[in-house]
C-alpha cells in the first residue's frame, strides 16, 4: 500500500520535472543521444545530388525510372537509471539529502525519455542489487520508478555501503541491446583513486557495449567544513567517527584538498574510461550542466 505522504512526492516531483522537459530539457536530450543505427523509411525516385550507392536497383528495373533508399535514424532507445541509494546519500546541509535529489535527477531523465518514445529501466544499488525493473516504455512506468527511488527503505539497523562495480557487472548480465547508462551515485569509494582498479574494468567494458554517463552528486560541506570549533565528523556508510577542529585553518585547507583531489581523480577516471561526467550539488541548480553535457554531446557527433 502506497503511503498518501509517498504520493504526494511522487506527484510533486512529476510536476516539477515535467515542466522543465517540457520547457528546456527534452530537445537537448533528443538531440544529444542517438539510436541504434538507421532504418529503412522510403523509396523514391533519383534526385540530382543523391548518393548513386543509394540507389535501389530492383525498383529501378521495374519502372525503368532511378530510384533511391532513403533511410532515417532510428530514435528509440533503451535507458538505464543506475542510482546509488547508498547510506551516504542520507546527507544534505541545504534544502535536501544527497538521495532527495538523485529521485529528482531520476524522474527528470526518465520524463525526458518517454517524451522522446524511449524505454527506461531502473537498477538501485547499494553494497548489493536491492531492485532491477527492465527498461518499458509509458508515463504509468515511469511513475512507477520514481515511487521506486522515493520509497525506498533500507533497514536502519544495517549500513549500506556503496558497490558500483558490482551494479555494472549486473548490467551487463541482463542488458541485452545497447543502452545509455547514467550511473547517479555520489562515488564514494576507495576504487576511484586507484587505477586498472576491478571499478575502472567494469567501466570501461560497460562502455564499449554501451554509454555510459556518470552523474556525480554531492553536498557543499562535503567539500569545505565550516569554522564552527570542534565537531565529530562520522562515515555513514562504516560508522567510524573522527573528531576534528574546524578552527584550525590548516584542518580546513586539508579537508578541502582531500575533496579537491577526489573530484579530479574521479575525473581522471571517467576520461581513462571514455564516460561522461557531471557533478551536480544538492542546494546547486543542475538543469544547465546538464543540457552542456548534452551539448557536448551533440558537438562530437
Amino acid at each position: 500500500m502506497l503511503s498518501a505522504e509517498l504520493m504526494s512526492k511522487v506527484r510533486q516531483l512529476q510536476l516539477l520535472t515535467a515542466r522543465m522537459v517540457n520547457e528546456v530539457f527534452s530537445g537537448e536530450y533528443s538531440s544529444a543521444f542517438r539510436g541504434r543505427g538507421m532504418e529503412f523509411d522510403e523509396v523514391r525516385e533519383y534526385q540530382p545530388g543523391d548518393d548513386i550507392r543509394t540507389i535501389d536497383w530492383n525498383v529501378t528495373a521495374r519502372s525503368s525510372v532511378p530510384h533511391v533508399k532513403r533511410y532515417v535514424e532510428e530514435r528509440e532507445l533503451t535507458i538505464m537509471l543506475a542510482v546509488d541509494l547508498s547510506s551516504s546519500g542520507h546527507f544534505g546541509s541545504i534544502e535536501r539529502i544527497k538521495n532527495e535529489l538523485a529521485a529528482e535527477l531520476c524522474a527528470l531523465l526518465a520524463f525526458a525519455a518517454t517524451r522522446n518514445n524511449d524505454k527506461v529501466g531502473l537498477l538501485i544499488f547499494t553494497d548489493q542489487i536491492e531492485l532491477f525493473i527492465p527498461p518499458k516504455k509509458g508515463t504509468k512506468h515511469v511513475l512507477r520508478l520514481i515511487r521506486e527511488v522515493l520509497g525506498f527503505e533500507m533497514d536502519p539497523a544495517r549500513r549500506r555501503g556503496t558497490d558500483i562495480t558490482g551494479a555494472l557487472e549486473h548490467l551487463s548480465r541482463v542488458l541485452r541491446r545497447h543502452a545509455v547508462i547514467f550511473i547517479i551515485s555520489d562515488f564514494l569509494v576507495p576504487d576511484v583513486k586507484e587505477q586498472r582498479s576491478p571499478l575502472e574494468t567494469a567501466l570501461r567494458l560497460m562502455n564499449r557495449r554501451h554509454d555510459v554517463v556518470a552523474i556525480d552528486v554531492g553536498d557543499p560541506r562535503e567539500g569545505e567544513l565550516p569554522r564552527v570549533g570542534m565537531i565529530e565528523l562520522e562515515d555513514a556508510e562504516t560508522g567510524r567517527r573522527t573528531v576534528v577542529d574546524t578552527s584550525s585553518r590548516r584542518v580546513r585547507r586539508a579537508f578541502s584538498e582531500q575533496a579537491r583531489r577526489r573530484r579530479d581523480e574521479l575525473t581522471r577516471l571517467m576520461r581513462r574510461c571514455g564516460c561522461d561526467l557531471v557533478h551536480v550539488r544538492t542546494g546547486e541548480p543542475y538543469l544547465q550542466t546538464l543540457i552542456e553535457l548534452f551539448r557536448r554531446r551533440e558537438k562530437r557527433r
